[in-house]
């Protein structure tokens, strides 16, 4: 069954398809080295999630989140310092395109005092990202630092905006995301690139992210 109407032939139904493909081709060539196809199988699979949303006439600040995390996937597809520095920076702008549209798709501070379980998740977000910080803290360079802080509120604030939600999936989607970040930041500055642990960094982040990417743009276009 399609998760929207039509068969496979659905514009929906086909863009989704063609999202999922080049994400599985991404994590197959995930520990190769950088190359066209690789970049362009990264890219293509959260562009595409962003195409979805225009098809389905989705929210356009969804789609530009997505857009923007499809060109942070193209910095990071390469590996150097300043593509790493640009992809943060892209990122850190879905991250906050993404908390104004879950803050105006959310019930506010009133979502919190009406499911308690929705503060203590919020709890757990802050202890995570603030646990996050400081373990990164020791490892990170000088000009990283604040760089890092500003990206960890970022995403601190897109975690709790999400818990607003009525949506199950779209907050699945961003704690997914904030676990597929802690696991991406370790890998770069406090697990040793020789380390035999690197081997499950790429697949394990590639896998999160997209996973996260999907049940948030899922999460808006099918439970409208």
């Amino acid at each position: 069954m399609m998760p929207f109407p039509g068969g496979v032939e659905a514009p929906a139904n086909g863009t989704l398809i063609l999202s999922a493909v080049a994400a599985l081709l991404y994590l197959a060539l995930v520990r190769q080295p950088s190359s066209f196809r690789r970049t362009f199988a990264k890219t293509a699979s959260t562009a595409l999630l962003g195409v979805l949303v225009l098809v389905e006439g989705g929210p356009l600040l969804l789609a530009a989140a997505l857009f923007l995390s499809a060109l942070g996937d193209l910095f990071l597809a390469e590996d150097s310092g300043r593509a790493f520095v640009a992809g943060l920076c892209s990122f850190l702008v879905a991250h906050l395109v993404y908390v104004a549209l879950f803050g105006m798709a959310g019930g506010g501070l009133a979502a919190f005092a009406a499911e308690p379980w929705r503060v203590a998740a919020a709890a757990m977000v802050v202890v995570f990202a603030g646990g996050m910080f400081l373990g990164l803290r020791p490892a990170l360079p000088g000009g990283m630092v604040v760089p890092v802080a500003i990206y960890v509120v970022a995403i601190l604030a897109m975690g709790i905006a999400a818990l607003t939600l009525p949506s199950p999936a779209v907050i699945v989607g961003a704690v997914l995301f904030m676990a597929s970040d802690a696991i991406l930041a370790s890998g770069r500055f406090l697990i040793p690139m020789r380390s035999e642990r690197q081997a499950v960094v790429a697949p394990a982040v590639w896998v999160l992210y997209y996973t996260a990417q999907a049940c948030i743009a899922l999460g808006f276009l099918l439970h409208r």
